[in-house]
């Protein structure tokens, strides 16, 4: 028994959401619940899972859209980090200008800094502080597993002509996240999987360090 984490693609914008959790101790925290609020509870309850933790990477619309359906139901507590705050509180305001709609949002019950830990059963991922994509952007790290949110696709970067975002905050973020051990797991807030080795040999980003 150990660590085990489920990956639901949500929404419009194709968000990963993931649901992370101890298969011995059968508690969970689910990542980035951008949308589809219903799959997500859905798998929880398949998994016989206790939901406790609700993480925000970074809260972008896309990203927080089922937060307020999935809290209601599970009672998690929401964490993000402190300097994501005023992002989060504008994300309605920003899902109606790009067309979408977002309900009424809880507030964070835990404001994260670097360094924090997330608790997952037995199991504790360490908060990487990786401004950029927005000011408050997260990586959770655990060992040979990292959730990067939009700090780093396989291939890419998060964008930094949104709310939050800045490029030479993002360069110094992605230095960090490449000098992890080369076969860390990546995964990204969107698209497919990657590892800290492959992203050394084949992103972009690396050409505008």
């Amino acid at each position: 028994m150990g660590i085990a984490m489920g990956r639901i693609t949500v929404g419009p914008l194709e968000v990963n959401c993931y649901i992370v959790y101890d298969e011995e101790a059968k508690e969970a925290m689910v990542v980035d619940p951008g949308d589809e609020p219903d799959r997500v509870m859905d798998y929880i309850a398949e998994k016989g899972l206790k939901l406790s933790k609700i993480v925000c990477t970074h809260t972008h619309f896309d990203h927080i859209g089922a937060v307020p359906e999935v809290k209601d139901a599970s009672g998690a507590s929401l964490q993000m980090h402190k300097d994501e705050v005023a992002i989060y509180s504008a994300a309605k305001e920003m899902a109606a200008y790009w067309g979408h709609q977002v309900d009424t949002l809880p507030k964070p019950d835990v404001l994260l800094t670097e360094g924090s830990e997330v608790s997952v059963g037995g199991f504790s991922f360490k908060v990487l502080h990786t401004p950029g994509h927005t000011h408050g952007g997260i990586c959770l790290y655990f060992k040979d597993i990292l959730i990067t949110g939009d700090t780093l696709f396989a291939g890419s970067v998060g964008r930094t002509d949104l709310p939050g975002g800045n490029m030479p905050a993002l360069r110094t973020s992605f230095k960090r996240l490449m000098a992890l051990p080369p076969d860390t797991k990546v995964f990204p807030g969107h698209g497919p999987g990657s590892t800290i080795a492959r992203e050394l040999r084949d992103n972009f980003f690396n050409d505008e360090l």
